[in-house]
């Protein structure tokens, strides 16, 4: 982790203070793992009140309270999405991992749940945040589709447990320049993303009212 979460860690203390006032807050989310991440980074920038109050307000945000709160039926759309705009840009190694059962839930759900603070370098994960910050949820799936492009020969070659643990840690020695250039290659708007969303969305409407509603009787 960023900042130790263990009893004798620099910053133990207001980490549990501030994941115990969340869960507090919102008894309906509680504590799920990954926060711990989200708030460690906080904390390395602010002090534990002003941590409390951007955390609730960072996992108001449509993606995270999605994920944070388990909608299977939002986590899917995302997920759809997410399928969209990687084939789009990344024909090769969508087709791979398709082939592979490579799911986005395998890799992106901790990329999402962490905003790459786990995955990253701390100094890189921070310049996400930035943008994430100024640009909202399509971010971080440009950030996602970026770190594939970027190693996209690399991972056509791995087998399947291989890209797994390559993807939730990545090289430390990742270059900052060059994961920029290549999120910036995918070309992927705001405005683009959430078109794509508010598309999945209506077309989700639509075939949960064409179901047949529980108990109905055919024939």
């Amino acid at each position: 982790a960023v900042v130790s979460t263990q009893s004798t860690g620099p910053y133990h203390n207001q980490l549990m203070d501030v994941l115990g006032a969340y869960a507090s807050y919102r008894p309906d989310v509680g504590y799920v793992q990954g926060m711990s991440f989200l708030t460690a980074v906080l904390l390395l920038n602010m002090d534990a009140p002003e941590a409390f109050i951007l955390l609730s307000n960072l996992l108001h945000q449509p993606c995270q309270r999605a994920f944070f709160r388990m909608d299977a039926d939002m986590m899917f759309i995302y997920f759809d999405a997410f399928n969209v705009f990687f084939e789009e840009a990344l024909a090769p190694l969508f087709g791979y991992f398709a082939k592979t059962n490579l799911t986005p839930d395998l890799y992106l759900i901790g990329w999402v749940f962490t905003l790459f603070s786990k995955s990253l370098p701390l100094d890189i994960a921070s310049r996400v945040w930035d943008v994430f910050f100024r640009d909202g949820d399509s971010f971080l799936f440009s950030t996602a589709l970026g770190i594939l492009k970027m190693y996209q020969a690399k991972l056509l070659q791995m087998e399947f447990e291989m890209v797994l643990q390559f993807l939730r840690k990545l090289p430390d020695d990742l270059d900052v320049e060059e994961l920029f250039e290549h999120i910036r290659a995918v070309g992927l708007t705001p405005r683009k993303f959430q078109h794509t969303i508010v598309e999945l969305i209506e077309i989700n409407n639509v075939e949960r009212k064409s179901r047949p509603k529980a108990g109905a009787v055919c024939g």
